[in-house]
């Protein structure tokens, strides 16, 4: 059970700026997700086939096919800087 003096050192360390009085209802409300998460890990899921998405659905692919016309030309053509295919831009960083 988090206290509210660890609730205040984990807001810290996340950078998050909790109100003084609103760090009690933080805490009940951590708390209530640590128990869950408590009871879910004492599930029984040994015969439990793990899965990607909670509806079992079939991810619907459609061909690969090009249907935009290259115009890499075209907007290499009004960049300021461009050499060999790509685009020069200044240096931000030493």
């Amino acid at each position: 059970m988090l206290t509210v003096i660890e609730v205040k050192k984990i807001a810290h360390l996340a950078r998050l700026g909790i109100e003084e009085e609103n760090v009690a209802a933080y805490a009940t409300d951590l708390n209530g997700i640590l128990s869950l998460m408590i009871q879910i890990n004492e599930l029984d899921t040994t015969n439990i086939k793990p899965m990607a998405h909670p509806m079992d659905q079939v991810q619907r692919l459609r061909v690969d096919v090009v249907t935009e016309e290259n115009q890499s030309d075209y907007f290499q053509s009004v960049a300021q800087q461009t050499e060999n295919g790509l685009y020069l831009v200044p240096k931000v960083l030493d």
